[in-house]
């Protein structure tokens, strides 16, 4: 750094040697705070920084420069002027102390009730570390920025409101912040007056009632239902006043929806004491007993059923939604975030002040579960963030039945980080540590933590330390795997018994007031009256959706889906429009051109412009598109276009968003590299916006493995369980081009093993016409289910495989497409019926063979199964014998072996099933180019003029 910039900082500093270690402190404050030193100081630390480096620089380098200053002699004149070294070095000492609480307190603080582990806190945290005794303790020293504290406080003082603020039984960690305006704001509540978290007598109260509540709901099931499943909560109590402590912190901030998600743990009691859910029901659902709607379902147990609701908080009418969650525990995290998503785009509260998402996790899982990593990195992503979301987590310190590390040899099998909270600090959002067996502390930085979220629009993390009570479910011993801990337990007091002898010996409650709660908190249940949270019902207002046009709507429904010529010509005019002087790439610009043929009837129609024209059309008609996917913008095989960049700025240019006014009438994402966390948002959001039509396109087909579990549980079965009605499309890029095993398939057969019951419709279109009325169709009829896609790769410019303009104008989705060209039915004795690429691969090996009694029908719609146009294929050509079923996949993959008996089931006596192809594989595809076009030409060949024999 040139001398010039700091001489003045030499000719006035009273800097030397001795006193360092407090400018040292000081310039550390500045960093945490730079509002927070005297001004002249601030100028001095801001002109001595270099310039070119972070703002936040390392300051063994400002001390380097210090101790140069210190060897002039000039700095020593200044010493002998009455800066007193001792002194200076322990209020830098002090200094030091503060910031280490705000750092390291939570290692020190009381945050297991079971107090399994002895704590031995950090030297960092002892006076002694930072060269303060005994006899420094009535010194009065500069507080800097301790919250509350006045300017000056002893020693003593200081220690003592630095434990009990840090090391109490709150654990707070959120010095890795980066904005000082968040780790300002924390301090001061933190530290604020009494710095320790106060209830007025009124609210200490309604806490014991909550408590009284979560207990008496667990005891009155336990004996009432004995050794039946409920996950209790027990142990985690504390969970029910924090929410109700985050209910009220809502009301204040006039939010207006609050969407929950929660694994089984303690669920029930939420259901019951939090969203006030009717103790009869589950009385009912515990005694077999259902109504005729539920019982015309599959169905789900309880612990993994949703519910909503409206209750009054306050004064304020919240609206209060508990998501349905199988039991794959933190999965339900995404689908929660797509659902708040879709209501505040419904709500344009773009910063998420009306709706907001809270989810609830086990410790185990929380440290555990990649969808956990997933949903938080969505958490501030374009398209994807929901303004933050409350995390409360019941950390029973034990997950299933795997040992807590106080256990002989446990070592670190429950996780490798110290906490079950670190993978949120990633994101930098701050972790509040609390001891369950203090309410009171879990109230407080309940209301803490959610305040934050609505103040910054940022995740944030409760960690309610607790433990359980009893097993993983009511039937299991939890003592033979964890007996140390289960011993501690036995002997330990429940919640409310603790703090109910607290507020006795605070005069808050007298004797005999909690005997007295829990009778009449018995009473309601005996009665099926829910005592500690009564409902409003589901009031609704101008945001509710109605879905009761979807739920009585039927798949086949005819619609017509096609658009005028008139139409296509203006809205593709709109589309090619671009910003003045953005200039495409060479590339692009040759799509541009063709487009605008493909739209006057001049060029044959590709698949981007067909899907580019569904999606506009949709558009027009009012209904929203939502495609999201990693490389959605541009799709992955260079063939959609979505949005464009200009070669010389950079700029971006999505056409379609600037197709109508409404800004969410289309949008498009490129997403993070994820799958299960992606599609379980957009699962969300689908559920919750029925006049949106919302795609996940997987980079390859196969990638959505990744993700099977949203397939498994949510998309195929949510109606079924919990009658969830979903429009969801997926796009799985599928096809054998010679790409390898991880590129080939998108394991179709699993799609097809999912169906039943008319739960989901599996596509595989093969022209760019099926392609845009399969979408307009998925919208336009009055049902929503499901829409699997198996969507081209090599086809997307394959010759053969295009439509004209007619085809939309006049045409529809159809399920069975038979042979365009005419052939003699006399002729034709086989009939080969296939899906996808592999038609265009027999129809060239036909035209090659010149063979004229073999006819190609493409099956379109593999589910629901298109019985009629299978039945019409079959009776155009009578004399035809050998009915063959085409495909490229394995013998026991794709298709044939889920669709065998549907084809099989309409032949008539004369016919023969046969089937053409590749042997079964453990793998989906060969890895050499050769081997799988030799592979192909003998599935075409076997096709054509042979087959194997069911």
């Amino acid at each position: 750094m040139a001398t010039s910039k700091y001489q003045s900082f030499i000719e006035t500093s009273s800097i030397n040697g001795a006193n360092a270690p407090y400018v040292e402190a000081y310039y550390e404050q500045f960093l945490d705070d730079p509002e927070s030193v005297d001004p002249s100081w601030r100028a001095y630390f801001r002109l001595i920084q270099d310039q070119s480096a972070p703002r936040e620089q390392a300051h063994s380098e400002v001390v380097a420069r210090f101790e140069r200053l210190a060897r002039e002699p000039r700095r020593l004149v200044a010493a002998e002027a009455g800066f007193d070294a001792v002194a200076a070095e322990k209020q830098a000492g002090v200094l030091r102390l503060i910031n280490y609480f705000r750092m390291r307190g939570h290692q020190a603080a009381r945050l297991d009730p079971l107090n399994l582990v002895s704590i031995t806190p950090p030297e960092d945290l002892d006076p002694a570390h930072h060269g303060l005794t005994a006899a420094d303790m009535d010194t009065v020293f500069n507080t800097g920025t301790l919250a509350a504290s006045g300017d000056r406080l002893p020693l003593r003082e200081i220690i003592k409101i630095l434990k009990n603020v840090y090391t109490d039984t709150i654990g707070a960690e959120y010095m890795y912040l980066t904005e000082t305006t968040e780790k300002r704001w924390i301090q001061k509540r933190l530290e604020a007056v009494a710095f320790q978290p106060k209830l007025a007598v009124e609210r200490k109260r309604e806490v014991l009632q909550q408590l009284v509540a979560a207990e008496g709901l667990e005891r009155y099931l336990h004996n009432k239902y004995v050794g039946q499943k409920r996950f209790s909560l027990e142990g985690g109590d504390s969970l029910i006043p924090a929410m109700d402590e985050m209910l009220r912190g809502c009301a204040a901030r006039d939010v207006d929806e609050i969407v929950i998600g929660m694994a089984h743990r303690g669920r029930l009691n939420v259901l019951i004491n939090v969203l006030g859910k009717s103790p009869s029901d589950l009385f009912a659902e515990f005694e077999g007993k259902y109504s005729v709607e539920a019982l015309s379902r599959a169905g789900d147990v309880k612990y993994h059923m949703g519910f909503s609701t409206d209750v009054e908080v306050e004064g304020k009418r919240l609206h209060l939604v508990l998501a349905f969650n199988p039991s794959h525990l933190e999965i339900v995290n995404p689908v929660v975030e797509g659902s708040v998503k879709a209501r505040q785009i419904r709500r344009l509260d773009e910063v998420g002040q009306k709706i907001v998402p809270v989810l609830i996790h086990g410790d185990a899982a929380f440290a555990g579960q990649g969808v956990v990593m997933e949903t938080l990195q969505l958490s501030q992503s374009k398209g994807y963030a929901t303004g933050g979301t409350l995390h409360l987590i019941v950390n029973n310190q034990i997950g299933f039945t795997t040992p807590n590390p106080i256990e002989a040899d446990a070592g670190h099998e429950v996780r490798t980080s110290r906490y079950c909270t670190d993978l949120a600090k990633m994101l930098e959002a701050p972790v509040f540590h609390v001891n369950g067996d203090d309410p009171e502390a879990v109230t407080f930085v309940t209301r803490l933590a959610m305040d934050f979220r609505n103040e910054f629009h940022k995740d944030v993390i409760v960690d309610i330390c607790c433990y359980r009570r009893l097993g993983h479910n009511e039937a299991d011993e939890p003592s033979v795997t964890s007996p140390v801990m289960y011993e501690i337990i036995k002997k330990h007091p429940t919640t409310l018994t603790l703090y109910s002898k607290k507020l006795e010996e605070e005069g808050v409650i007298a004797k005999g007031d909690l005997e007295r709660l829990v009778k009449e908190y018995r009473t309601g249940l005996d009665k099926g009256l829910n005592t500690a949270r009564v409902t409003l019902g589901l009031v609704g207002n101008k945001h509710t959706v109605n879905w009761s046009k979807y739920l009585g709507g039927t798949w086949d429904a005819p619609v017509d889906t096609t658009i005028t010529a008139q139409s296509v010509k203006a809205i593709s005019d709109q589309l090619l429009k671009l910003p003045e002087g953005f200039v495409l790439h060479p590339r692009v610009q040759k799509i541009w051109e063709d487009r605008a043929k493909m739209a006057a009837g001049e060029l044959a129609m590709d698949w981007g412009f067909a899907e580019t024209m569904a999606y506009a059309a949709l558009a027009k008609d009012g209904f929203n598109v939502r495609l999201c996917g990693q490389d959605a913008r541009r799709g992955t095989f260079f063939h959609r276009h979505a949005t464009v960049h200009d070669v010389k700025t950079g700029a971006r240019y999505t056409p379609l968003r600037h197709l109508v006014s409404d800004k969410y009438r289309f949008v498009v994402n490129d997403t993070l590299l994820s799958e299960e966390g992606v599609l379980g948002f957009e699962y969300g959001y689908s559920t919750t916006d029925p006049e949106s039509l919302v795609i996940w396109e997987a980079q390859f087909g196969d990638f959505a493995n990744g993700a099977q579990v949203l397939f498994d549980q949510f998309i195929s079965s949510g109606y079924a369980k919990w009658g969830r009605v979903c429009g969801l499309t997926i796009f799985l890029p599928h096809g054998y081009e010679g790409q390898g095993p991880e590129h080939s398939s998108g394991r179709l057969e699993r799609w097809l093993q999912l169906c039943a019951e008319n739960n989901q419709q599996v596509c595989v279109p093969s022209t760019p016409a099926q392609m845009f009325h399969m979408l307009r169709r998925q919208m336009k009829r009055n049902a929503r289910l499901p829409l699997i896609v198996m969507t081209p790769k090599s086809l997307l410019r394959h010759p053969l495989s295009v439509s004209s303009l007619d085809d939309l104008t006049k045409g529809s989705f159809q399920p069975v497409i038979q042979e365009a060209e005419k052939l003699d039915p006399a002729k034709v004795t086989r009939i080969v019926f296939c899906s996808g690429k592999v038609y265009f691969d027999l129809v060239q090996a036909r035209e090659k063979d010149k063979l004229d009694n073999v006819a190609i029908v493409r099956i379109e719609q593999l589910y629901p199964f298109p019985r009629e146009g299978y039945e019409a294929a079959l009776a155009a050509w009578p004399n035809a014998k050998d009915i063959v079923w085409c495909q490229e996949e394995p013998e026991n993959q794709g298709a044939w072996y889920q669709i065998k008996h549907r084809l099989a089931a309409y032949l008539q006596p004369q016919h023969h099933m046969l089937y053409s192809t590749r042997k079964g594989a453990s793998t989906t595809a060969v890895g050499y180019l050769k081997v799988h076009q030799k592979e192909q030409a003998e599935v075409v060949q076997q096709a054509l003029s042979g087959g194997k024999r069911m």
